[in-house]
């Protein structure tokens, strides 16, 4: 099973993908599911609507597709209840992104929302790569204070602080996103018991190409059970 663990659908400054144009490319990439985001227009602002129109996607995909649900830190209690409607309406996972939501991940801002994703069974994916919040080993201290929850490193720290990666991941509740940069599957490849288990493919549609990203991890110079596990297994995992 090929699982693509991160897509935004709706409308964004730079690119735009409908739910339809999103299950066409997974059919033609072979793609079985996929973890799909709001737009970043609903990442700071308008949570719900974000939600509701991924939840609407998801529920007429038979499956295919899953939802991140997303809140921005600043709401407080707001956005746990706004959370909790998510959990309601099928979310399987959230998204944090320091950048666009303006807070800082070492500041105890965004620990209730983790606690939320830890009581909910849900991985968490933040986006990484974009200075000052958001950096790779501010994802991995941030990990380490939360041992009970999994962390997917966003973009890998792609492309400036992406060197930051591999040590983030010395923390073992860190997972890299396969997107963008080469070290996630080369580390894989190299070490692929130690780190064959924390890599997940992502596309990062529609910004990223579906057709490259998914060759960048199939064609890695790894064993087929890592190829597996990358393309769809580990993510599987953290959604239990």
């Amino acid at each position: 099973m090929v699982i693509d663990g991160h897509v935004m659908l709706g409308p964004s400054r730079d690119a735009t993908l409908t739910a339809e144009e999103l299950l066409w490319s997974m059919d033609r990439n072979g793609i079985d599911q996929a973890l799909v985001s709001p737009a970043e227009y609903y990442l700071p602002v308008r949570n719900r609507e974000g939600n509701e129109r991924i939840a609407e996607a998801c529920g007429q995909s038979e499956g295919r597709l899953l939802q991140y649900a997303v809140a921005t830190p600043w709401l407080g209690d707001e956005a746990l209840e706004e959370l909790e409607r998510a959990r309601e309406a099928g979310a399987r996972a959230l998204k944090l992104d320091p950048a666009l939501q303006g807070f800082d991940p070492l500041d105890g801002q965004a620990a209730p929302l983790i606690e939320f994703a830890v009581a909910a069974r849900w991985p968490v994916y933040m986006r990484t790569g974009t200075p000052p919040h958001g950096l790779p080993l501010q994802v991995a201290w941030l990990a380490s204070q939360f041992p009970d929850c999994q962390f997917v490193l966003g973009k890998s720290g792609a492309t400036d602080f992406s060197h930051d990666g591999p040590t983030a991941l010395a923390t073992p509740n860190v997972f890299a996103d396969s997107a963008y940069v080469e070290w996630p599957t080369a580390l894989a490849s190299g070490q692929p018991e130690q780190f064959g288990q924390r890599v997940v493919f992502t596309s990062d549609a529609p910004f990223g190409d579906v057709a490259i990203e998914l060759a960048r991890v199939r064609e890695a110079p790894a064993p087929a059970w890592v190829i597996d596990a990358m393309l769809g297994g580990n993510l599987a995992r953290l959604l239990g």
